[in-house]
């Protein structure tokens, strides 16, 4: 990792990113018979693309930031968002800009840069920095969500008994709804985020959260477990149903942004005794909280979600501070992506006509139940993600939008369109053709819908098979 002639294994563990990229295992896969490798073999990858490890605050024994002090060199292979828009004069301009807390334009883009195949590409250490980078931020915000930051206020709703959900459609997800989730990212004010967090801001948020599990009573009332202490047992109990969030890898971004330092110190799980409240500490966000059950009540997930925000909200004013929030941005934390609500409200809905035209030939078959998804701004998953069929006809759909759009209005457009989706699941089972089902679909210009988030891998319901694996992270 950054050496031209051959090193040793202790010669190795020096270098800054050793653990992080393979450690051990990594190097006795490349190690000759002397038990050297070759320094080309051996490259950092985090230096590909320019920068230096010119020394950051926040730099620990298994983790060092890069700093760029000209424009990284993208390639071809870099996909995100914030390598399209982050000129070289937009970078001379915010290069040496720093929140009070030390995070930098260098941090910000780091993940981006040392990881091309990411979508956004970028990220916030702190609160402050939506504000000091937003000249970057919110080219990358309306690129992703279609929403313009400069001019726009972001609604905030999440009293569930807004929500309308007929006896009809009750009887409808009844049948063909396997299970429910609601998901978002809650980070708490004057604590860093966690690709910028010290390890005293990770402590200062496990404590705020943990305070709030252990206030949490009657349905919500559960257990948290420490990351870290997990024993042999309580790992097999927590990935059987899939509550394990994800480990860092080369390839994610908790890794290139930083967020896996010191890992797995106060990072946790806590789940209620039902198993259908999970929030997972210190992750991508300070807190993720899930809400799911088997079968298709999504009012009452969407309570349980609902309750669970609020008492994080006032776990964190009783610690005098509060949940990031402005009415642009909406809820705020690590990427982009997951700004505004944050939430991703899925349904793992069967539906078998629409997944043997997936099976079949006709190209545009193929592409049609994503073509009504996306008239009712929905995003469907099979069993290998995107534009995949689905194991026994089981999709993952969710709603496509994060920002502009309040609680209430995303749940009760995923309720509705999926209403639509399993009304022309019917269709087809009664022998309408492809084209029939493109002929219903309303033609007019619908409210624009942002390009669909590549969310990270969550829990499914305890019984039920976790849908296809999504993408890592967004950023």
């Amino acid at each position: 990792m950054g050496a031209a002639a051959s090193v040793t294994q202790e010669e190795a563990s020096k270098f800054p990113q050793y653990k992080i990229l393979g450690g051990d295992a990594e190097f006795d896969k490349l190690k000759d018979e002397e038990g050297k490798v070759s320094g080309d073999k051996y490259a950092d990858p985090y230096l590909k693309y320019g920068g230096t490890y010119a020394g950051d605050a926040k730099d620990n024994a298994d983790f060092k930031y890069v700093t760029f002090d000209t424009l990284p060199a993208f390639t071809p292979e870099h996909k995100s968002l914030m390598a399209k828009f982050l000129t070289p004069e937009l970078f001379e301009k915010l290069k040496d800009v720093k929140s009070s807390k030390g995070y930098t334009l260098s941090n910000a883009i780091m993940t981006g840069v040392v990881t091309p195949h990411l979508g956004v590409g970028v990220c916030a250490g702190d609160e402050e920095c939506w504000e000091l980078f937003k000249d970057l931020y919110y080219p990358v915000i309306q690129g992703w969500h279609g929403y313009d930051a400069a001019n726009s206020k972001h609604p905030v709703d999440l009293d569930p008994s807004k929500l309308v959900f007929t006896d009809e459609q009750k009887e409808t997800f009844n049948k063909y709804v396997v299970s429910t989730r609601i998901r978002a990212a809650r980070n708490i004010s004057g604590f860093s985020l966690p690709t910028g967090a010290t390890d005293e801001d990770r402590a200062g948020v496990e404590g705020v959260l943990k305070q709030t599990f252990a206030g949490l009573s009657g349905e919500l009332a559960g257990t948290y477990y420490e990351l870290g202490a997990l024993t042999e047992e309580q790992t097999k109990f927590l990935l059987e149903r899939g509550f394990l969030f994800q480990i860092p890898s080369a390839r994610n971004l908790l890794t290139g942004a930083g967020a896996a330092r010191s890992w797995p110190n106060n990072r946790g799980i806590f789940h209620n005794e039902a198993q259908t409240a999970l929030a997972w500490v210190n992750e991508e966000d300070h807190c993720r909280i899930i809400s799911m059950e088997l079968g298709g009540n999504i009012p009452s997930v969407f309570a349980r979600f609902c309750d669970l925000s609020n008492a994080i909200k006032e776990s964190a004013e009783a610690n005098n501070t509060k949940l990031m929030w402005n009415e642009t941005l909406g809820f705020m934390g690590t990427c982009p992506s997951n700004l505004g609500t944050g939430l991703r409200a899925s349904v793992m809905v069967v539906l078998p006509e629409f997944n043997k035209l997936m099976e079949g030939d006709n190209a545009e078959d193929k592409e049609l139940l994503e073509t009504v998804c996306s008239a009712f701004d929905l995003q469907p998953r099979g069993s290998a993600g995107e534009h995949s069929a689905a194991e026994g006809g089981k999709f993952d759909v969710s709603n496509k939008q994060r920002l502009g759009f309040s609680e209430v209005q995303l749940v009760q457009k995923m309720i509705d369109g999926v209403t639509k989706v399993v009304e022309l699941e019917k269709m087809l089972a009664g022998g309408s053709t492809p084209a029939d089902i493109r002929a219903t679909l309303n033609t007019a210009p619908a409210e624009a819908a942002p390009a669909a988030e590549a969310a990270p891998a969550e829990a499914a319901p305890a019984a039920e098979a976790a849908p296809a694996a999504e993408e890592p992270a967004a950023a």
